[in-house]
C-alpha cells in the first residue's frame, strides 16, 4: 500500500488516494473524501492496465460530481418517497432532492462529499466517519465505516459497519460505474449480465416502489439468464420509460442474510468478468442512463450508458413499506454487511 496526496477540497484541506496492489498486478485506488473507489486497473497480457471505473479526474470535479461516480453512499442509499419516514412513531424530514423525493441521502452536503477518517493496513483501508444525532435528518448518534480490501484473488471486498445510539436506517452502498473495457471506451450495452433476481420492486414515475414485487418474466428486466444489455434495452416500454432505461432495484432471489452471487457481467471482446457477491436483499442495476458530458480520467468525456452500476442494497423507500426488509439499526441492533467484486481477465 502507498499513498499519495490527491488534491485538496474547496476548504483546502488535503485528500488522500490510498493505492493498493495484488500479486497479479491489479490496482485500486480509494479517496478519503467520500470514500470513492478512485481507479480499478486491471492487468493486461503485453504489461499495460486498463482502468474499468469512470471516474472524475480532479478534486474540482468531484466537488460536485452530479452522478456520485465511484461515492460511498451514506448512511442511506436510493430514494425515500416524499423525503420523509417514521421511526418509533416519529415522523422524520430529509432534504428534497429528487422530485418530492429524497435520493442518496443529501447532494452538496452527503458524505460522498465529505473527508473519512483513513484507517490504511498492507491490503485494505477503513474509513470511518461520526454522525450527530439529527445530521441529514436522521436520528441517532453514529459511527459509519466502509474497509476496502484488495485480495490476492482480485476481489474488492467492501466491509461496511455502522452503530447508532438511536434507532435509525443504515444502508450504504458503492455507486462505481463499471465498464470492462476501459472507461470512456464507449457504451456499456454490448455487456452480458445475468442477475440472481426473478423479481424487482416496481416503481412509479419517480423510482418508488409501489409496493408490488413484480416478476421479470415476459419484461425487459429479465436477466436470469445471462443476455446483453443491447437486447431489450427499450426505452419505449413502460417498465423502462419510467426511470429512462435501467434503474430498477431486483429482490434477490431466496435471500437469507448469508454472501451468495447476485450477478456476473462480461465483455464480449476483452472476455473480462465481474461476478458480484452479497448478504443484501436488493441490488440495483442503473445502466448510466443520466451521465451526460461528464469529464472524465485521462481526458475522457463520459456520455449516456458509459457505465454499469450494480448497487446492493436494502429496496428503496424500504421504510415506507413495512412488507420489505427493514434496515432499521440501533443500540440492539449493529449494521454489518459486506459486497464483493471479483474479478477476471
Amino acid at each position: 500500500m502507498k499513498s499519495v496526496i490527491y488534491g485538496q477540497t474547496k476548504e483546502g484541506k488535503n485528500v488522500t488516494e490510498y493505492i493498493l496492489t495484488n500479486k497479479n498486478g491489479m490496482e485500486i485506488g480509494v479517496l478519503d473524501f467520500g470514500a470513492i473507489l478512485n481507479r480499478i486497473c486491471l492487468p493486461n497480457a503485453d504489461g499495460t492496465k486498463t482502468d474499468v471505473a469512470l471516474t472524475c479526474p480532479d478534486m474540482e470535479v468531484y466537488s460536485y460530481n452530479g452522478t456520485y461516480l465511484g461515492s460511498t453512499i451514506a448512511p442511506n442509499a436510493n430514494r425515500i418517497g416524499n423525503a420523509k419516514l417514521t421511526i418509533d412513531g416519529k415522523e422524520y424530514k430529509m432534504e428534497v432532492n429528487d422530485g418530492p423525493n429524497n435520493l442518496h441521502t443529501a447532494f452538496d452536503t452527503g458524505m460522498n462529499k465529505r473527508l473519512w477518517m483513513a484507517d490504511a493496513k498492507e491490503n485494505s483501508v477503513k474509513f470511518t466517519a461520526e454522525l450527530a444525532d439529527g445530521d441529514f435528518g436522521l436520528p441517532g448518534n453514529r459511527v459509519l465505516s466502509v474497509t476496502y480490501t484488495l485480495t490476492d484473488d482480485n476481489e474488492i471486498k467492501l466491509d461496511y459497519e455502522g452503530t447508532s445510539d438511536k434507532n435509525t436506517i443504515i444502508n450504504m452502498t458503492n455507486h462505481t460505474y463499471f465498464n470492462l473495457k476501459g472507461h470512456g471506451e464507449g457504451d456499456i450495452l454490448d455487456h452480458e449480465l445475468w442477475l440472481a433476481a426473478s423479481k424487482f420492486t416496481m416503481p412509479d414515475g419517480g423510482g418508488i416502489p409501489t409496493g408490488e414485487l413484480k416478476d421479470v418474466k415476459g419484461t425487459p428486466l429479465d436477466f436470469t439468464v445471462m443476455k446483453p444489455i443491447s437486447r431489450d434495452n427499450d426505452i419505449t416500454n413502460p417498465i423502462m420509460a419510467l426511470v429512462n432505461g435501467y434503474d430498477h432495484n431486483y429482490c434477490i432471489d431466496g435471500w437469507d442474510g448469508k454472501m451468495k452471487k447476485i450477478a456476473e457481467v462480461k465483455e464480449p471482446i476483452s472476455g473480462r468478468k465481474m461476478i458480484v457477491y452479497s448478504d443484501l436483499p436488493g441490488v440495483q442495476f442503473y445502466s448510466g442512463n443520466y451521465i451526460k458530458d461528464n469529464p472524465g480520467k485521462n481526458g475522457k468525456v463520459y456520455q449516456k450508458n458509459y457505465g454499469l452500476c450494480l448497487e446492493t442494497q436494502y429496496y428503496p423507500d424500504h421504510i415506507n413499506h413495512p412488507e420489505f426488509p427493514q434496515a432499521v439499526f440501533g443500540p440492539d441492533r449493529r449494521y454489518n454487511t459486506t459486497t464483493i467484486y471479483r474479478f477476471e481477465f
